[in-house]
């Protein structure tokens, strides 16, 4: 049963295919066209639209036949008995096709069974049933009596709403000798009639003309359509205003004040009353801001200054002004008038720095460019010529340039920052006027700095006097040094010159911070041992390259009084200071018992001994002298006096905190005759005692003698070699033949010293400081008062060594 129902689905599917298929191919199109005239009588036949087509009239009723999609299918209808269109209604063509010169309707005719599409068109046909119109019946028109032949009014056309012949075709006027009618076709637009007055009006002859336009279409008979045309004549102001001069031309100053007359102009009217009345205007041509800064007085003529007037802005105006009357239709004359504005020299010459450069470098050679300058005068002639100018005091001069009013500011000399880091150059700019007018503009010019200049020592050389016996690590002294340049080539780092020699072994014990300058020893220094050395100090910028420079520092040791006084004599076999004497009870007052000697390792103050009796048995019998140490009896001995004495000597130096030793003298008196044999017995065992040390001392005194010549003819022959004229005064010695038989005071600031030492008969002067160390001798040599250093700290130990052995034996 399934596969029954499939085969007749199946063959219905081939069947529907097989209908389709025929419908399609059975569709047939065509197309006819027929024509009637508008406003023919509902019912007229149009066509056979069958018998033209070739359809089969008996079938049409039953296939449908009948008009579809059409927008004028209330126009007509179609017969599905016979196929033939009728007219259902009066057709109007100028409304169902206004405005469209050929008018056609398109309809779409339908058979079914099978599916025919024809298309029908149908063209109405236009037919004379209107005549023109005018928009008006009657038309006025004024027209002065000057008016001009040839002059062309334009009137207004008639329509007609027939189309192609049944249009308007042409305009006739009714003929008059003052008027004659031109047409001209505008295409789409139609036919447009002009009025040409072909001869001159006069009021005077007559004052009102009366017209009659017609317009006639193309219809058989034509169609027509009047307008009547009234035309008023008007009187005119003929005559209009005469200038009395061709040509009106003044000079004005600018900055001209408000109100100032530039120039007068002057017009007449030959017309009588209100049309010969002038009256004097700006053009309607003329710009917005000549209004601004001109005006005119309506009635006289007069130009007269409203605004500013600038030269430099504009040199010359050109004005159109106007002359009217003041007729019903005004008559105008323009003329030009020319204002030509004179240069006042109101403007000062402006300065422009176009090109700057703030920094020049100090080594920049002469003619090295810094800035370009322009000048500019808005003024003209003399007015505007420029004259530009710097002061001479600065390294600068202006360089002009193939221009006038450029210039170029260049540098004329060397320059130098640290003479002068900065200059403000003031360039005037003054014109040729009179009076002239000037301008100044200031432009500053920095300096760069370039580092040309080596660090500098506030003094050289630098002498510092140091305390023995310093804290080792801290700072003693400092160096300063600054450099005239600036910012890195400024920026000064310190050094020692350790070029290591032997001079120089003491500057290994020297420190320097390299930013500040400060000079810190790392030991204590012993005056005994060093009294003066001497190093270099090097100061180094930062710039690149780097300058450097140097300076010798001259140290001096000043004594402390660190050293006590050393006994010489009486020194006992253990080495104790004691010592006994002996002497005859007959010996008369001031007779010398013995001489305590002594010495201290200090100098100045610090050694100068003074000797005391700090115990005696009888001090009436025994006086010391302070200086020498001498022990001497003040009176003879008597009877009563006991037989042995004992003295304790004080030794002191005149140090600030004194240091002092004691020796102890043992006197003992004997009768003339033991002391004779004491003292033969004293020298007999002091002989063989005294031999070998007075043996050992000769030694050394020729040893330390030697020593001293050499070192004497060495300083003989150096000063041999260079001029020797001094002059030498001895210094004089108060009062002084201790055990150290010479003794210098001097002061130093705030602090006295005494230098004690052997006794100097050189033509010099001590100087403060010098620790009797350095003599300082006048060179005669040169003009400058220079004053040089002769060293003595060579040989002047050999003073001491030579006279304390020398004292000794």
């Amino acid at each position: 049963m399934e596969q029954r129902r499939y085969e007749r689905r199946r063959a219905r599917g081939y069947l529907v295919g097989c209908v389709v298929a025929v419908l399609l191919w059975s569709v047939a199109s065509a197309q006819i066209r027929y024509s009637i005239s508008e406003e023919v009588n509902e019912g007229t036949v149009v066509g056979n639209i069958a018998k033209d087509l070739g359809l089969d009239k008996s079938t049409l009723g039953d296939r449908k036949y009948r008009i579809v999609s059409s927008n004028a299918d209330h126009l007509f209808h179609v017969n599905q008995n016979d196929g033939v269109l009728y007219v259902s209604r009066k057709i109007d063509r100028e409304e169902v096709c206004a405005m469209i010169s050929t008018c056609l309707i398109n309809l779409k005719t339908v058979l079914e069974n099978p599916l025919e599409v024809h298309y029908v068109v149908v063209e109405v046909l236009d037919i004379n049933d209107h005549s023109p119109n005018f928009p008006e019946k009657e038309k006025t028109l004024e027209i002065f009596e000057s008016v001009l032949p040839g002059a062309r009014i334009p009137l207004q056309h008639a329509r007609d709403p027939d189309g192609g012949l049944f249009s308007v075709q042409q305009y006739k006027l009714r003929p008059n000798e003052h008027f004659r009618l031109e047409v001209k076709d505008k295409g789409e637009d139609g036919k447009i009639p002009f009025l040409i007055v072909q001869k001159s009006l006069d009021r005077e002859m007559s004052e009102r003309q009366s017209l009659v336009l017609t317009a006639l279409d193309g219809g058989k008979p034509p169609k027509s359509g009047e307008m009547e045309i009234l035309v008023n004549v008007l009187d005119i102001n003929d005559n209009a205003p005469i200038f009395s001069k061709d040509v009106y031309s003044g000079m004005l100053d600018e900055n001209a004040p408000v109100g100032t007359t530039v120039i007068q102009v002057n017009a007449t009217d030959l017309d009588d009353g209100p049309n010969g009345e002038v009256v004097y205007s700006f053009s309607s041509i003329v710009n917005q801001r000549l209004l601004k800064l001109f005006d005119i007085n309506p009635s006289t003529g007069e130009i007269i200054v409203k605004g500013l007037i600038d030269y430099e802005e504009r040199d010359k105006y050109e004005i159109e002004i106007q002359a009217s009357d003041k007729g019903l239709a005004p008559l105008a004359t323009q003329k030009s008038v020319i204002i030509k504005v004179v240069d006042i020299n109101d403007n000062a010459p402006e300065i422009e720095v176009t090109s700057f450069s703030s920094y020049v470098s100090e080594d920049s050679r002469p003619g090295t460019t810094v800035a370009l300058i322009s000048v500019n005068d808005l003024d003209s002639g003399l007015n505007g010529k420029v004259i530009c100018s710097i002061d001479d005091n600065v390294p600068f001069t202006l360089s002009p340039s193939l221009q006038d009013t450029m210039y170029s500011l260049v540098t004329k000399s060397s320059l130098d920052r640290e003479t002068k880091s900065q200059y403000d150059v003031t360039i005037t700019a003054k014109d040729a006027g009179q009076p002239s007018l000037s301008s100044e503009k200031t432009i500053s010019v920095v300096v760069s700095d370039v580092n040309d200049n080596s660090p500098e020592f506030s003094l050289s050389p630098y002498t510092f006097y140091v305390t023995e016996a310093n804290e080792p690590g801290a700072s003693v002294f400092s160096v300063r040094a600054f450099d005239r340049d600036e910012i890195d080539n400024a920026l000064i780092s310190y050094h020692i010159l350790r070029d290591g020699s032997k001079d120089n072994k003491v500057t290994s014990f020297l420190n320097i911070n390299t930013e500040s300058g400060d000079i810190l020893a790392l030991k204590s220094f012993d005056f005994e041992s060093l009294k003066t050395f001497q190093f270099q100090v090097v100061a180094t910028d930062s710039g690149t390259p780097s300058l450097s420079s140097n300076v010798t520092v001259n140290v001096f040791i000043l004594d402390q009084n660190d050293n006590a006084p050393v006994i010489l004599y009486p020194v006992s076999s253990n080495g104790s200071a004691e010592g006994v004497e002996e002497i005859p009870r007959n010996v008369n007052a001031g007779h010398l018992v013995t001489k305590v000697r002594a010495y201290d390792a200090d100098i100045g103050y610090n050694g100068w001994l003074l000797f005391s009796l700090q115990e005696v048995t009888d001090h009436s019998l025994f006086g010391l002298d302070r200086y020498t140490g001498q022990i001497r009896t003040l009176r003879s001995f008597t009877e009563t006096d006991e037989a042995q004495h004992k003295l304790v000597i004080l030794v002191k130096d005149n140090g600030n905190v004194s240091l002092s030793a004691t020796a102890t003298v043992i006197v003992k008196v004997v009768e003339p005759k033991e002391a004779f044999a004491a003292s033969d017995v004293k020298s007999a065992t002091m002989d063989e005692e005294d031999n070998n040390v007075t043996f050992y001392l000769m030694i050394t005194l020729g040893s330390v003698s030697t020593l001293f010549l050499i070192s004497i003819i060495v300083l003989i022959a150096m000063q041999c070699s260079k001029s020797t004229d001094y002059t030498s005064k001895y210094l004089q010695e108060p009062n002084y033949d201790g055990t150290l038989c010479h003794s210098i005071q001097y002061r130093s600031g705030e602090k006295r010293y005494m230098l004690v030492g052997p006794r100097m008969s050189v033509g010099s002067t001590i100087v403060p400081g010098s620790h009797a160390n350095t003599l300082m001798l006048p060179d005669r040599r040169t003009m400058t008062g220079e004053v040089r250093h002769i060293e003595t700290s060579y040989f002047l130990p050999y003073f001491f060594l030579f006279f304390l052995i020398f004292d000794v034996l």
